[in-house]
């Protein structure tokens, strides 16, 4: 699957299918990691073909973090429809994310988080 944009046309039917998972990088145009980790952020989407990964600049789309600041890069948001179960920065290995995606499809509950983020999954459905 690929990676969308937060304005992707065709992320919206997606995300009203109920994916199991949102998996958002947060990034900058600007950030050089984030030039590098975008690659790898898109072949690791085909190896969660039932997951939905975007890639959100944050210049761009501010309304996506609400209260919350962004201070390293990448910064990643996983979430169901109706929790968040990781928002944090994460070194750029992309072996790490892979890792903590299984963990959260291998169990069948997570406790979720309380973050100062807006419903991201929401927000997303309805731009």
């Amino acid at each position: 699957m690929p990676i969308y944009l937060p304005d992707s046309a065709g992320l919206k039917p997606i995300l009203k299918n109920d994916s199991p998972l949102l998996v958002v990088c947060f990034c900058a145009a600007w950030c050089d990691t984030c030039t590098l980790y975008q690659p790898k952020f898109t072949e690791l989407s085909a190896s969660h073909p039932d997951s939905v990964f975007v890639w959100a600049d944050i210049e761009s789309f501010p309304e996506l973090l609400g209260d919350e600041d962004v201070e390293n890069f990448p910064t990643l948001l996983i979430q169901t429809r109706s929790a968040v179960l990781f928002f944090g920065t994460m070194l750029p290995h992309i072996q790490q994310l892979d890792r903590l995606l299984q963990t959260f499809k291998e169990r069948a509950q997570t406790e979720p988080l309380q973050t100062g983020l807006p419903d991201v999954w929401g927000l997303l459905c309805s731009t």
